[in-house]
This record gives structure tokens, C-alpha cells and sequence, in this order.
């Protein structure tokens, strides 16, 4: 665009300012830098057809910027499609009237092939060889851009007078050397500019495609049928009263057009290949990161198992020296009592020999000694005891264990709404709680009257009327929806509902106590906890605000996993395996299982929710 521009201020230096031999000097070094793709659209990729500019300063066809910006409406900003300079608003367009008229000349002698000018041996280029340039690839030659100088000086005397007239056989004014009289021939006359368009000639018409029913060129395009035809096509019936456009300017419209749409497409592959590359960034972060912390987690689990075991090793070690110390203490004793038995034995013996002497000198003699009770220890406060006896250290062990179990159980909590939109995993643990399977049927007397609920209490659907039944307390009259008749209250129960391809569904457990006349507020602060789906792909746990969830793919068998002691509801997806959410709070009561199979939608989500049996793990 700087050549360009540099061209076109060398044009107009060389029209208005210098004297015509410096002007052929300046037309000689300018059409050896002059190219055609100074005067294309960079969008249709063509000679410009009313160009206009932006104020970045690149120019356009007034057409492809138009349908370039009409694909950008309802954007924040606009953009030059080349150096993407943003606009805040819609730039106002005008077309640039000379650089209009520059091109219009460049089309006109490119189309009559540079004739023009009389007498090339009369260009100063023949007389100065100094300056003859060697024309490049793609530049204008040196007679081409001399008529677009005899046709731009002609407009500059056709539309401004000048003070003083001169002829084409006066003679160029004097000048410094070398351009002196006497080194100089007569400029060169100017021949009148022939007219040229843009059309094809008559004679072309030869070369193009022939109407295989008249055998005319296929001149003109039918744009209610959208095939090329011929002039004797328009006058039958089959196209008359039809749109009919010249085939060559609807060929240079929607070639614009296309260029329109390669600019676009290219935006659109870059846009991409920057998110692939940003992509690919991110997951080589994430796979560093996960590579460190989990050295880092094993590391700290390592540590956390050494200091476990190092603390058994400590526990052990007391029990151990608590069973040596009464072990000692109670060596001791026994010792103790066992000499003080021995010498109670012997005494005894005494004392039945000494009754049994009939010799009562000596019997006198020895009854003070024997009858008095003998010196003992008082044993009745004497014992071998121990706290582990009690089970104490036991229990401080298993309050301990449960501690950390819980503080190690919220790990996977901290990273749980980090991880509902990634790539979803087989939870481990779908097969245990089908080992929880409750019996759920279906409580007729909490139903809709709109709900069709079967005789084995396992199906609901939605019918088209209401059903003439009892307005029990119990009843919702309002929301379509129906509750399980077994209680929950205590321990795990785990159920599966078939779901299919209905369109609008909800699953969970409510409260006993909720109310159910009237409109309803649904979330857990009103005694509901349930998942929701709405229009096919929009799934929801009902929060206030509800929480939006990526669910994929989309089950067809849902189940429900409720832990009411730790008031856990968590949902899966049955035929995949995976774990879709799961919720924890507080059951201030009761619950029952929740069903609704919401509205038919005009047919479109008639099919029922059914309570499946669960299949036992292997």
C-alpha cells in the first residue's frame, strides 16, 4: 500500500508540478515500480470497481467491504480485513474519487493493450538511455503508464481552465541542462484518448460457451434459475420476467462475494488453529501439573503412612511395656503370697500336730506360741489392674482413625466442581451401591391428577386431562409430580429409573413435610433435592441459582443413591457407569423419592418414567 500510494503521489507530482521532460523522467521511474496489484482488491482479489478506504488507509471495492462488514452485524467492534485494525463503529464509506479515476484509466489501457502514444521513438527514454529501467514481473509498462498521463492531463484541462493555453506543437519550455534547446527534441503529441470499457468485446464472444439451443454466446446469467443463457434465452418463455444481469458482472459479484467468504473462512481457520494451539498448551500445563502433584501426593501419603505406622510402632511399644510392668508386679506378688502360704501351711501342721500330742507339758509349753493368729499382710487392697483393660486406648485409636478418615474423605470434594466438566471416569463405586436396592413404588394419593400412575405402582405418565380424584392433603395440585410411599429416614437406599429419550424429566428425594398446594419453590432449602433435564440436553441440579451440569453421554437409565445418615443424594448414569452429581446437606426429616415426568409437550415427551430393577453386582 506505501508503493501504491508512492505511485499515485508520483502521478499526480508528475501531472501538476514538473516540466514534461522531467515529467517523463518521473513517468519512467514510477511505471518501473507501478504493478497491478496496486490496483486489486485484496478481498475479490480484482481491479478495484469503486474503491473506497479506511482510515487505516487500506482501500477496498465499496461492494466486498459492504458484504465483509454485513457478516460481522450484531459484533461488538468492525475490522480492516487486512492489519484487523478495529473500528468501534460502522466506518461511513465514500468512494475515493481518484484513486477511482486512476484505476478506471489503468482498466481502459490495459484493455486496449497500452496504445496511446504516437511516437515511442519520441519518448525521452529513447534519448536518454540513462533512463531506461528494466521492467519486473507484475509491473506496468513504461507506455501503459504514459497514457494514464496523457488521459490524467487531459481530465486536469477538461475540468480546470488553465492561464495559459498552450498547443501540442508549442515547444517544452527551457530547462537546466542537460535538457537545454540544444540537447533536446520537440515533446512528443498527444493523440486523443480512445474510450475502452470493461465489457467484452464483440469478437471475444467467439470464445465463449455456446446456448446448445440457439448457438449464441452465454453473455448474460438467468438469477431466478441460476444458469448462464444466451441473449435469445430471455426473449422465451421459460426465462421471461426473469432476473437477467450482464454474466460478467455477476461474475466480478460474486467473485467478490467469495472473496468475502475466503477472508472469512480464513479468520475462521485461524481463530481454530489459535484455540487448538491453545488447547494443546493448556492440556501440556495440565498433564505437568498433574505429573508434579501427584509426586507431590504420593509423597505426602508416603510420609502420612510412615507416620502412621511409626505411630502404631509407639502404641504397640506401650501396650508392650504395660504388659511387662504387670507382669513384673505380678511375679512379685505372687512370689509374696506364696511364701506367706507356705509358712501359713506349715503353722497349720503345728498346730494339727500339737492337737494331736497326748503329751500336755509339752502341749502347754506350746499353745501361746501356736494359738495366737501369726503376723500377715492385709491382700484385700492388693491388685494387678490396667487402663487397657477398659479398652480405652482402643477407642482414643478408633476416634482417631475416624477423624482423619473424614478429613481424608473431603479431599475429593475440594476437586469435585473442578471436575464435573472434564472428561467423565467410571466411578468405582456404582456397582456398591446397587447393593443398597430399595423396593420403590409410587404413592397414588401424592399423584397430579394429570399423572397416570400403573397398578404396580412402577409407572407414571402424563395424560392429556385431569382425572376426577380425592383432593387428599397429601396431593400436589399444581406441579406434575408424584412421591415414592416408603419413608426414608435412616441407612442407604439405592433405586433405577428408566428415563429413555424423554425430553423433560425430574429425579431426586423431597421432604415429607414439603408443601404441595399451590406454587412450589424447588431447591434444597425448601425440602427438594432432584435433577432435572429440559429440553434434551439441558441438565440441572435445582439450587438457587440452579447448577448448571455437562452430562454426557446422556443416560437413558438414571439411578438415585441416598445416604440419609450423612445426607448424601448422589445420581448416575446407569449404561455408563459414571457418576453425574452428587449433593450433601441435612434431612431435616423424612424424605421420599421424587418422580416427574413433566408435561407431554404437545407429544413430544409423552413416554413414562418406569421404576427398573436394579441388577445385583457380580
Amino acid at each position: 500500500m506505501f508503493q501504491c500510494r508512492r505511485s499515485v503521489y508520483v502521478f499526480f507530482l508528475t501531472a501538476h508540478c514538473l516540466s514534461p521532460a522531467d515529467r517523463w523522467m518521473a513517468m519512467e521511474l514510477s511505471a518501473a515500480s507501478l504493478s497491478e496489484d496496486q490496483f486489486t482488491c485484496s478481498i475479490c482479489l480484482d481491479v478495484f470497481n469503486n474503491p473506497v478506504s479506511t482510515s487505516c488507509g487500506h482501500s477496498f471495492c465499496q461492494a466486498c467491504i459492504s458484504s465483509y462488514w454485513d457478516t460481522k452485524v450484531g459484533a461488538k467492534s468492525y475490522e480492516c480485513p487486512l492489519c484487523k485494525e478495529p473500528f468501534r463503529r460502522r466506518p461511513e464509506l465514500h468512494i475515493n474519487r481518484t484513486l477511482k479515476e486512476i484505476t478506471e484509466q489503468f482498466k481502459q489501457i490495459v484493455s486496449s493493450g497500452g496504445q496511446g502514444v504516437d511516437d515511442p521513438n519520441s519518448h525521452p527514454r529513447h534519448r536518454h538511455p540513462s533512463l531506461s529501467l528494466p521492467q519486473r514481473a507484475g509491473e506496468l509498462p513504461g507506455t501503459v503508464f504514459a497514457e494514464m498521463m496523457n488521459r490524467f492531463q487531459q481530465l486536469q484541462t477538461a475540468g480546470t481552465p488553465s492561464t495559459h493555453p498552450s498547443s501540442p506543437d508549442d515547444p517544452l519550455p527551457q530547462s537546466p541542462a542537460p535538457f537545454s534547446d540544444e540537447h533536446q527534441d520537440p515533446p512528443p503529441r498527444y493523440s486523443p484518448p480512445r474510450r475502452h470499457t470493461m465489457s467484452v468485446p464483440s469478437d471475444s464472444f467467439q470464445n465463449l460457451p455456446k446456448c446448445p439451443l440457439h448457438l449464441r454466446a452465454l453473455e448474460l446469467f438467468c438469477r431466478t434459475d441460476n444458469i448462464c443463457i444466451c441473449s435469445s434465452c430471455v426473449e422465451t418463455a421459460e426465462h421471461r420476467g426473469h432476473s437477467v444481469t450482464p454474466a460478467q458482472r455477476e461474475w466480478h459479484s460474486r467473485k467478490s462475494q467469495l472473496g468475502v467468504a475466503d477472508v472469512k473462512l480464513k479468520g475462521l481457520i485461524s481463530e481454530r488453529e489459535r484455540k487448538v494451539e491453545e488447547i494443546h498448551n493448556s492440556l501440556r500445563e495440565i498433564q505437568a501439573a498433574v505429573e508434579t502433584q501427584t509426586q507431590g501426593t504420593v509423597c505426602v501419603f508416603s510420609k502420612l503412612i510412615s507416620s502412621l505406622e511409626r505411630c502404631q510402632a509407639e502404641v504397640l511399644e506401650v501396650f508392650e511395656r504395660s504388659r511387662w510392668a504387670a507382669e513384673h508386679r505380678a511375679e512379685v506378688l505372687l512370689t509374696e503370697l506364696q511364701e506367706e502360704v507356705s509358712e501359713l501351711r506349715k503353722r497349720r501342721e503345728a498346730v494339727s500336730q500339737l492337737a494331736l500330742t497326748e503329751d500336755y507339758v509339752l502341749f502347754l509349753r506350746s499353745f501361746p506360741a501356736l494359738s495366737s493368729s501369726p503376723p500377715a499382710k492385709d491382700w484385700s487392697s492388693v491388685s494387678v489392674v490396667s487402663e487397657l483393660t477398659s479398652g480405652a486406648v482402643l477407642r482414643t485409636v478408633y476416634q482417631m482413625m475416624e477423624r482423619v478418615q473424614e478429613e481424608i474423605q473431603q479431599l475429593p470434594k475440594v476437586f469435585q466442581q473442578s471436575s464435573e466438566h472434564a472428561v467423565p471416569k467410571t466411578n468405582p463405586k456404582t456397582r456398591k451401591v446397587q447393593e443398597y436396592a430399595t423396593n420403590v413404588l409410587l404413592d397414588a394419593n401424592t399423584a397430579h391428577p394429570r399423572l397416570i400412575i400403573s397398578a404396580d405402582g412402577r409407572r407414571v405418565q402424563c395424560g392429556e386431562r385431569h382425572q376426577s380424584l380425592p383432593d387428599y392433603p397429601e396431593r400436589f395440585d399444581r406441579v406434575v409430580c408424584v412421591l415414592g410411599r416408603q419413608g426414608l429416614s435412616s441407612g442407604r437406599h439405592y433405586w433405577e429409573v428408566e428415563v429413555g429419550g424423554k425430553t423433560d424429566w425430574d429425579l431426586g428425594v423431597a421432604s415429607h413435610s414439603v408443601n404441595r398446594k399451590g406454587k412450589i419453590t424447588v431447591s434444597p432449602a425448601h425440602g427438594y433435592w432432584f435433577l432435572s433435564l429440559r429440553d434434551r440436553t439441558d441438565y440441572a441440579f435445582r439450587t438457587e441459582p440452579s447448577t448448571n451440569l455437562t452430562v454426557n453421554p446422556r443416560p437413558t437409565r438414571v439411578g438415585v443413591f441416598v445416604d440419609c445418615d450423612k445426607g448424601v443424594v448422589s445420581f448416575f448414569n446407569v449404561e455408563a457407569r459414571l457418576l453425574i452429581f452428587t449433593f450433601t446437606d441435612v434431612f431435616p426429616d423424612t424424605i421420599h423419592a421424587f418422580f416427574s415426568p413433566c408435561t407431554n409437550k404437545s407429544g413430544r415427551n409423552e413416554a413414562p418414567l418406569i421404576i427398573c430393577p436394579v441388577a445385583m453386582p457380580e
